[in-house]
């Protein structure tokens, strides 16, 4: 008897968490999409090791005379770089600093929650993203807030890679060296990263933020936009850069799970001619992600592209380029969670010198990565195999 019991509570939670996810991702997708800033005008500057983006990041925040805005996915909790952020925070904002801190509750569940109500006593306006709540509690269990967003003194910008944590200057013994990528922005785009963050604050249930006035006119040599997405009509963007390419495709990203349309895209791309070239971790950071991405590797190596295995440590980059002269880096992974369940921004940059910048240290990791050869990949073993069938069953969610 009490086995059937379990096999009908078994059913019930199955059929429970398939009306929760179809009900409240149709409503999901009825209301997001994609919000496209204008074309502006910055500096943008690139940081590719965890170190310098620290240095650089926590000097700005200690140099901030007005406001700071800051949202991440992850906050972990360690001395080193986690409390230091948030005494920083802190501390300006006993200086009269407007200091206001936005977390995703699952990606941060980790933090400091001590040291969390210490910086609020101090000043410190804090609001989470994407609580888990009911009638839809399975569906808001697994959308994520992604972004990684910093404003300082309504003149500076971060977005980027990199969240919060000694993992991220490579101090984590399973993951080695992170290799991550992150920019910092002045100039007029600033003020998009700031609208977002004021959106995403108030959908986190934050009081309103007043609008400043920034300055007219552009500001800085490089040609950019910002593209945020809400889980939705990203992959109609991967699709217009695989399109817009004609000699050389570059894809990076911690987990490759493109899906099946984006996978077609990839596959004509490659018949008419252009270079295809994706670089992944050799390690994993999650359960299953570098299963999933397998069975797409096996057309895509047949047909010609190239795929290579970083092998120095941890790959976090999230970069497309197109040919050259284009660039997408931001937040978004190349995988289906991040296109249709996180929240995400890239910036599109449109500059050959600063693509060209990017690309060398492409480059480089690609020098630190081993090549995945076809027939490699047809002598995987059968338990590798079966480990991709049940990854793949559950690809969506990963």
């Amino acid at each position: 008897m009490a086995f059937f019991i379990l096999i009908l509570l078994a059913l019930l939670i199955t059929v429970w968490i398939r009306i929760d996810f179809s009900i409240a991702y149709s409503r999901h997708v009825r209301k997001a999409g994609l919000q496209s800033y204008p074309i502006r005008k910055g500096d943008i500057q690139f940081f590719s090791d965890g170190q310098e983006f620290y240095t650089r990041y926590f000097n700005d925040l200690k140099q901030a005379s007005t406001c700071i805005y800051a949202s991440f996915y992850i906050i972990k909790n360690d001395e080193e770089i986690s409390q230091s952020f948030l005494k920083i925070l802190g501390q300006k904002a006993e200086d009269g600093v407007k200091v206001y801190l936005m977390l995703d509750r699952i990606g941060s569940a980790k933090a400091p929650k001590k040291l969390l109500k210490r910086i609020q006593a101090q000043g410190v306006a804090l609001a989470y993203s994407h609580n888990p709540k009911f009638p839809f509690f399975f569906f808001t269990l697994l959308a994520r807030n992604h972004r990684k967003i910093t404003v300082i003194d309504h003149k500076t910008g971060y977005l980027g890679g990199y969240n919060i944590g000694k993992e991220y200057i490579g101090k984590n013994p399973k993951l080695g060296y992170w290799r991550d990528y992150h920019l910092s922005f002045t100039g007029a785009g600033v003020q998009d990263l700031e609208e977002q963050f004021r959106k995403d604050w108030r959908n986190a249930g934050g009081s309103y933020l007043d609008k400043p006035k920034f300055p007219a006119g552009a500001d800085g040599s490089i040609s950019y936009r910002f593209v945020s997405t809400y889980g939705k009509a990203l992959d109609d963007q991967f699709l217009s850069f695989i399109h817009r390419a004609k000699k050389e495709l570059i894809i990076c990203s911690p987990y490759f799970i493109p899906g099946a349309k984006l996978q077609i895209e990839l596959l004509r791309a490659l018949e008419r001619g252009v270079k295809v070239k994706i670089i992944v971790p050799m390690r994993s950071d999650h359960l299953f992600v570098k299963e999933a991405a397998f069975p797409y590797y096996g057309p895509l190596l047949k047909a010609g592209a190239e795929v290579y295995r970083f092998y120095l440590g941890f790959y976090h980059a999230k970069i497309i380029i197109v040919d050259d002269d284009f660039i997408d880096i931001g937040t978004a992974n190349f995988d289906k969670r991040s296109m249709y369940l996180n929240d995400e921004m890239n910036a599109l940059i449109q500059d050959k010198a600063f693509t060209a910048k990017v690309k060398r240290s492409i480059v480089k990791d690609i020098h630190d990565s081993e090549q995945l050869l076809y027939e490699d990949y047809l002598q995987r073993p059968l338990w590798q195999r079966a480990k991709e069938k049940a990854a793949s069953a559950v690809s969506f969610f990963l």
